[in-house]
């Protein structure tokens, strides 16, 4: 039974017994596993601070073909307890864990690891004003790193590359562009419109890069929630994304995020 240090993402964590905890980790070289920490919840573990999204290196005694690993170690590298200075920051960060919860396997996949570290890093580091685009960024960007991202830059229907300055429709089952010429518009024609602007912010956002940010956010929430629905979680439901919706409706003040 190999021993393995393992840099490790905490995604979930939840209570096995009075004293032990089970984790959902994201690993660096082994994907997503699930371990037993017995004791962590005890006043004086030798694991410290095991919530979600606390980054540190974990020695496993590791199992192949067991669902449940024993966690023998966890050395905290960052503990990211600023991402709950406010709702909309730790929704975040919630929708990110729970994406790769809902997608990742148990196949090495470094990018993904790297891409969720630095974005619940971003996360953290963005002002109050800031924290809103850079969420919108960052689940663009894990959204490409798993491998589902739309494809932007040429009609779905004739291949030809889309100009920067043209207006396409977004088909969302297809997750590609059509150009004016393949889906003219009006109620028959697939998918939704994207100006050239906002789809421009899109192909940023895939990037993980979050500026300029839209003066207005809401149209880029109900296409990232449509979008997931469709591709990522085919359909179910994504608690995480329900809550930062929430938080983000209590900070406007509105019924709801602005739809532009």
């Amino acid at each position: 039974m190999p021993v393995l240090l393992l840099e490790s993402i905490v995604l979930q964590t939840f209570p096995y017994s009075e004293t032990s905890k089970i984790l959902r980790l994201l690993t660096r070289t082994h994907g997503v596993r699930s371990a037993l920490a017995r004791g962590a919840m005890r006043p004086k573990s030798k694991y410290g601070l095991l919530e979600p999204f606390a980054e540190g290196l974990a020695t496993f005694h590791l199992r192949e073909g067991r669902e449940l690993q024993t966690l023998s170690g966890f050395e905290l590298t960052r503990s990211h307890q600023a991402l709950g200075r406010n709702l909309v920051r730790f929704g975040g960060a919630s929708l990110l864990a729970e994406l790769v919860l809902r997608t990742a396997s148990e196949e090495s996949h470094p990018a993904l690891f790297d891409a969720l570290s630095a974005g619940l890093a971003h996360l953290e580091a963005a002002s109050d004003e800031q924290v809103e685009a850079v969420a919108l960024a960052e689940c663009w960007n894990l959204v490409a790193h798993l491998g589902f991202a739309p494809s932007l830059d040429e009609c779905l229907a004739c291949g030809r590359a889309i100009g920067e300055d043209e207006d396409v429709r977004l088909d969302h089952a297809a997750g590609a562009v059509l150009c004016a010429k393949c889906a003219p518009g009006g109620t028959s024609s697939p998918g939704r419109p994207l100006p050239a602007f906002a789809r421009a912010t899109l192909g940023r956002f895939l990037r993980g890069v979050a500026w300029p940010a839209p003066e207005r956010t809401g149209a880029h929430w109900a296409l990232l929630r449509r979008f997931l629905l469709h591709h990522v979680v085919e359909g179910s439901e994504l608690r995480s994304l329900e809550f930062l919706e929430s938080a983000l409706q209590e900070r406007s003040g509105t019924g709801g995020p602005d739809d532009a």
